[in-house]
C-alpha cells in the first residue's frame, strides 16, 4: 500500500510509511525477477503455488548460466578430486571448526588444500626460484591476460601437444588466448579420483613452438599440468621464464562447442604463493 501525500500526516510520517510499504513489496518482486539462487538451467519459469519449502531448500548446481550465455569451465572442489601423484584424491580438505549445530552464532568453515589443486594458475616462481623468492606470485599476473577473447581448439586424439602438432593447428597471429581440449576430457580424467601420468600435455618442443611463433599469452589444458608428465619441468620453464605466459591447468571443457569466446579468469591474490585456484568462464 502507497498512501497518498494529500493524507492528513506531516511529511516524515508519510515517507516513513511509504518506505515500510516499498520493503514490504520489493522483496518478492526481487525473488521472481533476478533471484541470486534461481531455478535450475532450463527451468527459468517464476516460482508458483505448487512450490513447496522442501523444494525451496534443494540447491541446484549449473554448469551454464544466463540462458547457456556463460560458461563455467572451473571443476567444483571436492575430496575425490585427483589430486598430484596421490593415488587416494585430494581428501579431506574443508572443516568447519565453528558450527551452529555446537553453538557458534554463525557457521565458520576453514580450509587446506595446495594451490595447484583443481583448477588453477601457475606464476612464474613455480618452477624458478629466483622468480620466487624476487616475489613473482599469482598477485602479480596479469589479469589482461587472464580476461579477453579466447579460442578453445580440439587438439588431435592421442598425441602429446608437440611442435608438429602446434602448426597443424594455425592459431592465427593475434590471438592471445588459447584453451587446449585433449584426450584428457574424453577421459574424463579430472573426474577420477586417482593421478593419472598418462594425461595428455605440451612437451618442450611443443611449448618452444608456441613461444616462438604465435601471439598466445595465455595457455590453458584440462588437465593438473600443461606439461606432460614426460616433459614436466623442461616444458614449464620454457613456458615461464620469460614471465609473458600465464597458465591455468585443470579446465573443465567437456560439453563446451570449439571455437571462439570471453574468457574470464580470476585467481585469489595470495601474495606470496606461486600457484592458486582460480575461477574460469566462457562467455559466448
Amino acid at each position: 500500500m502507497i498512501v497518498s501525500p494529500n493524507s492528513k500526516m506531516s511529511p516524515l510520517q508519510f515517507l516513513l510509511l511509504n518506505c515500510v510499504a516499498a520493503h514490504v513489496v520489493l522483496p518478492f518482486a526481487a525473488a521472481t525477477s533476478d533471484a541470486a539462487y534461481p531455478p535450475p538451467y532450463g527451468l527459468d519459469q517464476s516460482w508458483t503455488t505448487t512450490t513447496t519449502a522442501a523444494d525451496d531448500l534443494i540447491p541446484f548446481r549449473r554448469e551454464v548460466y544466463g540462458g547457456g550465455r556463460i560458461i563455467d569451465i572451473s571443476h567444483r572442489y571436492h575430496s575425490n578430486m585427483p589430486s598430484w601423484e596421490s593415488s587416494h584424491g585430494l581428501g579431506d580438505f574443508l572443516w568447519l571448526p565453528g558450527s551452529m549445530k555446537n553453538g557458534s552464532l554463525a557457521n565458520n568453515s576453514e580450509m587446506k588444500l595446495p594451490t595447484h589443486t583443481g583448477t588453477h594458475v601457475d606464476a612464474p616462481g613455480h618452477v624458478f626460484d629466483h622468480y620466487f623468492d624476487a616475489g613473482f606470485d599469482v598477485d602479480t599476473l596479469d589479469l589482461d591476460v587472464l580476461n579477453g577473447p579466447a579460442l578453445l581448439v580440439d587438439i588431435p586424439r592421442e598425441k602429446n601437444i608437440t611442435a608438429e602438432v602446434m602448426k597443424s593447428l594455425h592459431i592465427p597471429k593475434g590471438v592471445k588466448r588459447v584453451l587446449f581440449r585433449t584426450l584428457n576430457t574424453d577421459r574424463r580424467l579430472m573426474y577420477k579420483k586417482e593421478f593419472d601420468t598418462s594425461y595428455v600435455g605440451f612437451m618442450k618442443d611443443g611449448a618452444q613452438w608456441l613461444v616462438d611463433n604465435t601471439d598466445v599469452k595465455l595457455v590453458g589444458i584440462d588437465y593438473l599440468s600443461v606439461a606432460a608428465f614426460d616433459d614436466l619441468i623442461p616444458a614449464h620453464l620454457v613456458f615461464l621464464e620469460g614471465r609473458e605466459h600465464i597458465l591455468v591447468e585443470g579446465l573443465k571443457l567437456d560439453n563446451v562447442e570449439a571455437g571462439i569466446y570471453s574468457v574470464h579468469c580470476l585467481p585469489l591474490r595470495l601474495v606470496g604463493a606461486e600457484g592458486s585456484p582460480i575461477r574460469c568462464i566462457l562467455i559466448k
